[in-house]
């Protein structure tokens, strides 16, 4: 595996990265789950291209829904931080599947408060769980991951209960597919695509698995 398959202090390649050993069971009907892993655009390109994935919403969760906007978000002070809604099918893909792409390919779950140069608690790693099975399964997985030494430090994911999620403007849902060629977009979100084609091929959607239809 090339160097693009990995980030900074990742020890392992991510084709190599631990599967979950406990998951929850497959649902009936679609299900989702609220994640923060730093800027919701490219996480949300993460996301978008997986197969089982109905759909990806950007937002704001942690905060009150009277500053739950991006101008106000931003300043660090709102106690939110920017995640997104990621809807699926649990019979396609299953919640521990989605934990290991967050782990491994959408975001730096080692970073406090930042990812890269975004700084501030609105950048933080999150997960909000609905369920305590959630929250338990969660919890075992960064523990696993922590136990297996893939990382060189210690995983910060804060676990917190989701109280409400808050969708984010309209100007910020599905950024990167509406804005390739964005200096961010090109910089960040299009290489965290690359590694997740290169290292989680069976995870794709069939139109994302030709790189001509990038």
């Amino acid at each position: 595996m090339n160097d693009s398959c990995m980030i900074p202090g990742l020890n392992v390649p991510k084709s190599r990265f631990p599967e979950p050993e406990h998951d929850l069971p497959a649902g009936q009907g679609e299900q989702r789950v609220v994640l923060g892993g730093g800027c919701f655009w490219c996480t949300e390109a993460v996301f978008l291209a997986v197969d089982g994935v109905t759909g990806v919403t950007s937002g704001y969760a942690g905060g009150e829904a009277s500053t739950a906007n991006y101008d106000d978000v931003c300043s660090g002070q709102t106690g939110h931080a920017e995640v997104i809604e990621v809807r699926y099918q649990p019979e396609k893909v299953s919640f521990g599947e989605l934990l290991k792409v967050f782990f491994s390919v959408a975001h730096d779950p080692t970073q406090l408060n930042r990812q890269g140069n975004d700084r501030g608690t609105q950048y933080r790693s999150a997960i909000f769980y609905e369920t305590e099975e959630q929250k338990r399964v969660a919890e075992d997985y960064i523990r696993q991951l922590d136990e297996s030494g893939v990382y060189s430090a210690p995983i910060v994911t804060t676990l917190e209960p989701l109280e409400a999620f808050y969708p984010a403007e309209d100007y910020h849902q599905n950024f990167a597919a509406r804005n390739p060629f964005q200096p961010y977009v090109m910089a960040v979100a299009a290489p965290k695509m690359d590694k997740l084609q290169q290292a989680f091929p069976e995870y794709l959607k069939p139109e994302f698995t030709d790189d001509e239809s990038r």
